[in-house]
């Protein structure tokens, strides 16, 4: 997976919007304004590509234990967030697709009634 086909596969989704909040570097993807992607393009550009992920807590740990390429959130909540590694790691495509899926819905889920519902209208 390239950094084009992570956004273009981030801003496919509903309320999704991307900024670079921290640095000039660090892409981040929000739905109705709350993070569920963060990556960093230098280090992506060094070889390093990966990127941080919301996660249920027990579904982290299972896929930690599971996956060489899934490690505690680097610079977030190591307990709702992984450090997912990529193309050069046990982790495929297809499983990091599910994994921004699953971190999309575990942050829709976590927002207010009322952004639920403008989310839902858009």
């Amino acid at each position: 997976m390239h950094t084009e086909q992570l956004r273009d596969f981030c801003m496919l989704k509903k309320g999704v919007t991307e900024h670079f909040p921290f640095d000039a570097v660090t892409l981040v993807f929000k739905v109705m304004g709350k993070v569920f992607v963060l990556t960093s393009l230098d280090k992506w550009e060094q070889g390093e590509q990966q990127i941080n992920l919301k996660c249920n807590p027990e579904k982290a740990v299972e896929l930690r234990g599971e996956f060489e390429g899934v490690n505690p959130g680097w610079h977030s909540n190591k307990k709702h967030w992984n450090t997912v590694t990529i193309n050069a790691s046990d982790v495929s495509d297809d499983l990091v697709k599910e994994l921004i899926n699953h971190s999309y819905d575990m942050v829709v889920k976590g927002l207010a009634k009322k952004a639920q519902a403008i989310l839902k209208d858009l």
